[in-house]
């Protein structure tokens, strides 16, 4: 199920606000800019391809995403793109493309291990030969949940000249720190009473990311624990990989 916070219109519409660009966006851009077709799963608004078409692509940009109000906002900011309303599931893929990314840490809404495979087997077909996939999910060893708290409450602009506060609170924590389930609330003057969203998330540590990987015919060419391309330690705040099919490089399981 598609988070609420994504489909809502009003929530979509907040979107940028509370993910502004940043380092990790133009690592991605970096990576799109130099490939000649690019999809993006689970693209949101469309920032980074419509940012890339602006800044001069010219290859095929795909946009793939399940919540028809995110892909609202990323027709209406550039209509130079593909824009396709959907999952990795909802087509066959014949490896169209250069490069895939899962930016945004999309990567941690899939929670079964089913679910995951599968999702990276159409990642894989989806890939031409010597074709990368570029990802991030935060780090479990910097816990980054305990600090999702209620008292670290964000205001943004609301567009209509007043402000949107939000906060989140962790309600869970299952499965030795590997799933988390928790709540983002939106209040303002635009609602009679707070927009509540609830998200359940999975924390893999690279060992366990890895073998994922191998399964679905990966190898990592590239890992880091930050988006300035250092190290990944116990307490970094990301794991970024990238991947390439493994039989672009003689290796099998």
């Amino acid at each position: 199920m598609v988070d609420r916070s994504f489909t809502d219109p009003s929530l979509a519409a907040l979107y940028d606000s509370l993910n502004p660009w940043g380092p990790g966006d133009d690592f991605c851009l970096g990576q799109v800019m130099s490939a000649g077709t690019v999809l993006d799963i689970g693209c949101g608004t469309g920032r980074l391809l419509g940012r890339a078409r602006r800044e001069g692509h010219r290859g095929r940009l795909m946009g793939l995403d399940p919540a028809a109000a995110m892909l609202v906002r990323a027709r209406a900011h550039e209509p130079g793109v593909e824009w396709v309303l959907g999952d990795l599931r909802s087509r066959e893929w014949h490896g169209e493309f250069e490069l895939a990314v899962m930016t945004g840490h999309a990567f941690q809404v899939l929670l079964g291990d089913e679910e995951l495979r599968l999702a990276l087997a159409a990642v894989r077909a989806a890939l031409a030969p010597g074709g990368r996939f570029v990802f991030e999910t935060r780090n479990p060893g910097a816990r980054a949940w305990e600090r999702w708290t209620p008292d670290r409450v964000r205001e943004i602009p609301d567009g209509d000249g007043g402000v949107v506060r939000v906060w989140h609170e962790v309600e869970s924590v299952a499965a030795g720190g590997e799933r988390v389930t928790f709540t983002e609330t939106f209040e303002g003057a635009r609602w009679a009473r707070p927009q509540v969203d609830r998200t359940t998330l999975r924390f893999l540590g690279a060992d366990a990311l890895d073998r994922f990987l191998r399964g679905a015919g990966f190898v990592v060419v590239e890992r880091y624990g930050d988006w300035g391309r250092g190290p990944l330690t116990v307490a970094a705040p990301e794991i970024v990989t990238v991947a390439e099919p493994a039989d672009r490089h003689n290796w099998a399981p």
